[in-house]
């Protein structure tokens, strides 16, 4: 028997549930990779949901063109996203705030480019526009994922 079994008085074996929240973080504890990768896709999600509210409210409020609004909204989602892989996703890194920043801000504007590229391309292959959407957004995290754990936060002495 393993430690969520348990046995009755006659021996038969019973297995034990773990509440939802402690199986989580028996999961994630043997899985540290998963852990930051869920760690990650909450602040992606937080800077994407802040960058979204900020182009709506410019657009509605001051009659911004969308494209200038997110322009202002990917500086300030940017500083969500870069303190909050400092210090939740990557917890512990020991790269330098002034080497790591820079670096962020590097991979960030690359990632703008290369989503308004990646969504142009596939619309223009007459993909529906959901789709498409759909498939920038499946690719680019996984790629910052990489680059923020292997160059942006590498530990300084490695």
């Amino acid at each position: 028997m393993n430690e969520s079994e348990s046995a009755d008085m006659h021996g038969v074996a019973r297995v034990r549930f773990l509440h939802p929240g402690k199986a989580l973080y028996a999961l994630l504890a043997k899985f540290p990779l998963l852990a930051q990768l869920m760690r990650f896709g909450l602040i992606g999600v937080t800077a994407a949901a802040i960058n979204f509210s900020i182009v709506v409210a410019l657009v509605q409020t001051l009659s911004l063109e969308p494209p200038i609004a997110n322009i202002f909204a990917f500086f300030i989602s940017f500083q969500v996203s870069y303190f909050g892989h400092r210090r939740f996703t990557f917890t512990g890194t020991t790269a330098q705030h002034a080497i790591a920043f820079p670096k962020l801000l590097v991979l960030q504007i690359f990632n703008f480019i290369a989503n308004e590229s990646l969504f142009y391309f596939f619309l223009s292959m007459h993909l529906p526009y959901q789709i498409a959407l759909l498939l920038v957004l499946s690719i680019l995290p996984l790629f910052t994922f990489t680059v923020s754990k292997l160059w942006v936060f590498k530990p300084a002495n490695s």
